[in-house]
């Protein structure tokens, strides 16, 4: 990933560079020297946010709330750890 950095003025005069360049990676864009604002592709802001499922939504199991499950009660008993 490419991490590219403009100024305002390059911003203003060629966005066409800066939508190429964001492409490879993100483009700071910089005031009087300092970092200002980040231009991303929608697809890498789309990852930053996060709004590709996660590993919960993944597992989900529509229905899953209705099955029954039965645990048996133990009937060992703890044993004192050995810790040699």
């Amino acid at each position: 990933m490419a991490i590219t950095t403009i100024s305002s003025r390059e911003f203003n005069q060629d966005t066409g560079r800066a939508k190429k360049a964001a492409v490879h990676g993100p483009v700071i864009i910089t005031d009087r020297g300092r970092p200002a604002h980040v231009l991303l592709t929608i697809e890498a802001y789309e990852r930053m946010k996060g709004t590709e499922p996660s590993i919960a939504d993944l597992l989900y199991m529509p229905g899953a709330e209705d099955i029954e499950l039965e645990i048996p009660p133990r009937t060992e008993l703890p044993r004192v750890a050995d810790f040699s």
